[in-house]
C-alpha cells in the first residue's frame, strides 16, 4: 500500500505588515540617519518585506514622508492656550512651531523643500495668519508675513542643527574662528571689537527675542 505523498513545501511569504509598522520603521531611520537615506527599498529591507508588500499600504516615499509628518505632529504638536491679544497669539503659535520642530530637524529639511506638509499642524498656520489679519493686515500681506516667520523659524533651526553637527564632529576652531581671531581692527573695528566673543553670541537663544521684533517689523506695513 502506497504512502502518502508528504505536502509540498511552499515558499515562505513576507511576513504581514501595517501601517504602523511602516511608520514606527520609517521614523526610526529618518531619525537615526536622515530624509536620503529613506527609500521603499530600505525600508522594505528593515521591515522584513518586500517592496511591492509595501504598495499596498503606501504609494511612495512622498506619502510616506507625509504619513511621518501627520504621525509627529499628532504626537507632538499639542496646542498651546493662546492669549487674547493678537499680537502675542502669533508669537506663541510660531513658539510653539519651533520649539517641536527644533527637537526633530529632519522634519525641517521634508518642510523646507516647501511641497509637502502636515495637515495637523495648519491650525498653527491659521492661529498665525488669523493673528496677523486681527493686527491689520490684509489677507495677501499676512500671508506673506508669515512666510517670513516660517523662513526666519526653519532658518533659525536648521542653522543651529548645522553648527551642532559640526562641533559634535569636530571638535578643532572652525574656519571663521580662525579668520575672526586674525581680524584687522583697522579694516574691519566692529568685528574686531566682539570677535573673541562672536561664537558664544551667535550661540545664544535669541529666537523669541528676535521673532517679536520680525513680528512688529511686519506689522508696520499696515
Amino acid at each position: 500500500m502506497s504512502q502518502p505523498s508528504a505536502p509540498r513545501k511552499t515558499p515562505g511569504r513576507p511576513a504581514r505588515i501595517s501601517r504602523e509598522d511602516i511608520i514606527e520603521t520609517g521614523r526610526r531611520i529618518v531619525t537615526e540617519e536622515g530624509v536620503d537615506r529613506l527609500t521603499m527599498r530600505r525600508l522594505a529591507k528593515d521591515i522584513g518585506s518586500t517592496p511591492m508588500a509595501l504598495y499596498h499600504h503606501v504609494r511612495d516615499k512622498e506619502e510616506l514622508l507625509v504619513l511621518l509628518l501627520d504621525d509627529y505632529a499628532t504626537r507632538t504638536m499639542h496646542r498651546p492656550e493662546l492669549p487674547a491679544d493678537p499680537r502675542e497669539r502669533i508669537v506663541v503659535a510660531a513658539s510653539a512651531i519651533h520649539d517641536v520642530l527644533a527637537a526633530c530637524p529632519w522634519i525641517v529639511e521634508v518642510l523646507t523643500a516647501d511641497d509637502l506638509m502636515s495637515t495637523s499642524a495648519l491650525w498653527f498656520v491659521e492661529q498665525i495668519v488669523g493673528g496677523l489679519m486681527e493686527c491689520g493686515l490684509n489677507p495677501e500681506r499676512a500671508v506673506h508675513a508669515y512666510r517670513a516667520i516660517w523662513y526666519y523659524t526653519a532658518g533659525e533651526i536648521v542653522v543651529r542643527t548645522a553648527a551642532a553637527r559640526r562641533r559634535a564632529a569636530d571638535e578643532r576652531p572652525t574656519y571663521r574662528e580662525q579668520v575672526f581671531a586674525g581680524l584687522d581692527p583697522s579694516e574691519y573695528p566692529r568685528l574686531a571689537q566682539v570677535a573673541d566673543r562672536w561664537a558664544p553670541l551667535t550661540a545664544e537663544d535669541t529666537y523669541v527675542v528676535q521673532l517679536r521684533a520680525l513680528v512688529d517689523g511686519l506689522l508696520l506695513t499696515r
